[in-house]
């Protein structure tokens, strides 16, 4: 008995072998070396980007600490300071001396 073909369901057409020696348009356009091209600049593009912004978080990283370490507490004397001024003016006001804070205009 000869194997017989099942019947109902859906046929499809036979596919082109690698074979073919007419290659797709699509092949062809994936293949050309415009293509290639842009592909390796949009990589070397990539690899610029991921770079920079490696450094710049880096170099954020090494700002913000600076920052904090050498302005922060300057601000937080200076601060003190002025706060030191005015309890000073105010003492010296409550004790009757005249007022020796910043000329008034």
């Amino acid at each position: 008995m000869a194997a017989q073909p099942k019947r109902g369901g859906v046929h499809l057409p036979a596919r082109l072998s690698a074979s073919n020696s007419d290659p797709s348009i699509l092949t062809k356009i994936t293949s050309s070396a415009i293509v290639s091209r842009g592909k390796q600049a949009a990589c070397d593009a990539a690899f610029v980007s991921k770079k920079l912004l490696r450094s710049t978080g880096k170099a954020a990283w090494i700002a913000g600490t600076t920052f904090l370490i050498l302005f922060v507490p300057l601000i937080i004397e200076m601060d003190r300071e002025q706060q030191f001024n005015e309890l000073e003016i105010q003492q010296a006001s409550l004790l009757g001396a005249p007022p020796t804070g910043p000329p008034h205009k």
